[in-house]
């Protein structure tokens, strides 16, 4: 046994500290493909500051810059003073959100974001412009590399971040501009009249949350007028629409609690009651509730959150007049919501008819899912689809949860190999018998009449909504051929169709694999176009070997190993804001197929290129 003495006792410094445990600050790492990976948690926290600003009512504009992999923040608020730059980026536990006076009802609260954002980045510089003066900062990993005095400046007051984060903490990652835009987005709807530009664009809003709404949804899609609810420290919008499920955007104090927390279910429990005391008719929850869109934001002084990335609202009792989170929320939709119903009995009509449509298709998919559960029930006891890992995403208190990943392939070679080389702790592999079926347009019933479809939401556990979904990534595993292509778009359907929500907050990946093999008897080369397998060629010399993959089950495990791993290319399946899934799903599975073949023959094209000056053979794409 080792020994325990005085000397396994460490002290870390606050940036060492950061940087040995960082997902303690922003949760995971992650390379830019997701929407909560660490390097857009960064932007965030720089970007807080210049928010808290702004609600202080200091400074209407904000500019982002993004530069590769360099991000640049400017804003126009009162600046840090001047003396206390560099304690403000570097000093754990230093800032001006504890002094009450200085900033009400802020995001930040712990002295920590902007600390993370300098010692988890490559470069890292802040000015501050005040009153005619300027002092300047500039860090390495949270090192100081340089400490200007302060000087004379002609620039408006203000903040200037820069910042890249580190290739050592974050590998091979890369900012996804619409990720960022999305973020952004956010910001200008919950700060109406703020002006905020990204790479030369303008994000202004007007009207909050009413705008926040019009814009994630199509408003060919909503059953009513959006309802628009403001309240002092509180404002909501709301309608129904026609996709299934429960779609919630939720903020305190203008942060995206992406995983909800008290605010957000005592806004779902309230609409319920309002409904049932205003129709006089003891509702099901979930028919309320079914294909409901809403934004709720509450703005509390000090909120307590889960976790330093503030995505879930912990907070009880910190709302306005001393009330609870619960009491604050269900005391304005009782009296707002139910007045706006009064007021408008065309609105209340269609809520009813929305409600009644819901009940009616429960209860008629009723029998079937029951029978349909049964099955699943006893199938999951010996479920030769699903090869399950150790680890799942519900796991709050396993650090590993963010890598929880299904990966759905098709047939028994391709999930051969996969399972072989997936780490059986965190990886998964669920096996489809061929083709899925195509369900657009289709009703629910089909999940429950589909032994796949339905054993694959028991897998998942999303039967109910995504709150318990087991696994945070989702990867679709298809052969690069006609048929893989194929079956993507159908499992994509599927998704899109039945449960959105799994595509809206990131957790749909399509894996890309190579296509050849490229070696000689020193070294080997995978390459994922015909463009890097020209590069290879070029480089190894001397005819080298060429395999072409033409299916994952010809890959060995051994291979296959090198390619779900740390260096996975994984591409998301992301909607933009203002995308319509109706729309999309119309255009690719609809019977619209001469518009297809018009947009396809309208976009071939012919594509050369070269190496080293060398030209390569044309593609047509």
């Amino acid at each position: 046994m080792s020994k325990y003495t005085e000397d396994n006792i460490k002290t870390l410094d606050w940036r060492e500290h950061i940087r040995k445990r960082p997902g303690m600050y922003i949760g995971k790492l992650g390379n830019g493909s997701a929407q909560d990976d660490g390097i857009y948690v960064l932007v965030k926290e720089i970007l807080d500051n210049s928010i808290d600003e702004h609600m202080m009512g200091f400074g209407k504009k904000i500019e982002i810059k993004l530069e590769e992999k360099r991000v640049v923040v400017r804003d126009y608020g009162r600046g840090i003073p001047l003396g206390k730059v560099i304690d403000c980026v570097s000093k754990i536990n230093t800032g001006g959100k504890y002094d009450s006076d200085a900033f009400q009802k802020s995001v930040g609260l712990n002295g920590v974001g902007t600390k993370a954002v300098n010692a988890l980045s490559a470069y890292f510089k802040v000015q501050s412009f005040r009153d005619g003066e300027t002092k300047v900062a500039e860090f390495n990993q949270g090192v100081i590399t340089n400490d200007e005095p302060i000087a004379k400046t002609s620039e408006r007051n203000g903040t200037l971040t820069i910042f890249e984060p580190d290739n050592d903490v974050f590998v091979n990652y890369k900012y996804n501009p619409d990720f960022l835009e999305d973020l952004i987005w956010n910001y200008a709807f919950l700060n109406a009249g703020l002006k905020i530009k990204f790479n030369g664009k303008e994000y202004f809003s007007e009207n909050g949350l009413l705008d926040l709404l019009r814009f994630k949804t199509n408003k060919t899609n909503i059953r009513y007028p959006i309802i628009h609810l403001k309240g002092n420290d509180i404002e909501v919008a709301l309608t129904h629409s026609n996709q299934y499920g429960e779609e919630y955007y939720s903020f305190v104090n203008g942060q995206n609690t992406t995983q909800g927390g008290t605010h957000l279910s005592a806004f779902r429990e309230s609409v319920v009651k309002v409904a049932r005391d205003f129709y006089g008719k003891d509702f099901d929850s979930a028919d309320v509730r079914a294909s409901i869109v809403a934004t709720v934001s509450i703005r509390v002084q000090e909120p307590v959150f889960e976790s330093q990335t503030k995505t879930k609202l912990g907070s009880q009792q910190v709302a306005p007049g001393g009330l609870s989170i619960r009491a604050f929320v269900n005391d304005f939709i009782k009296t707002e919501l139910d007045n706006y119903l009064h007021r408008n009995p065309e609105v209340a009509k269609a809520i009813e008819a929305r409600i009644l449509q819901s009940e009616k298709e429960r209860k008629e998919i009723s029998v079937i899912k029951k029978l349909a559960n049964q099955k699943a029930r006893k199938a999951n006891l010996h479920n030769k689809k699903l090869r399950d890992c150790r680890v799942h995403f519900i796991d709050q208190k396993k650090d590993n949860r963010y890598e929880t990943t299904l990966f759905i392939t098709e047939g028994d070679s391709a999930s051969g190999s996969l399972t072989k080389a997936r780490d059986v702790q965190t990886q998964a592999v669920f096996s489809l018998r061929g083709k899925p079926l195509n369900c657009y347009k289709l009703t629910k019933k089909v999940v429950y009449e589909n032994e796949e479809f339905n054993l694959l939401q028991h897998a998942l556990d999303i039967e109910d909504g995504i709150e318990n979904l087991r696994y945070n990534k989702i990867v679709i595993a298809t052969d690069a051929d006609v048929d893989g292509m194929h079956i993507r778009l159908l499992l994509m359907t599927f998704f899109l169709q039945f449960f959105p929500d799994v595509v809206k907050q990131g957790h749909l990946y399509v894996l890309e694999t190579p296509l050849f093999r490229v070696r000689n008897k020193k070294k080997t080369v995978y390459c994922y176009s015909e463009k890097e397998k020209q590069r290879a060629i070029k480089s190894l010399g001397s005819k080298p070997e060429i395999t072409r993959f033409k299916g994952l089950g010809e890959i060995s495990p051994d291979e296959f190993g090198q390619f779900i791993g740390s260096n996975m290319r994984a591409e998301p399946v992301s909607l933009r804001s203002e995308t319509s899934i109706d729309d999309v799903l119309a255009y690719y599975m609809g019977k619209n197929t001469a518009d297809r073949q018009k947009f396809i023959v309208d976009n071939l094209r012919v594509e050369s290129d070269t190496v080293e000056g060398e030209a390569l053979e044309t593609e047509t794409a």
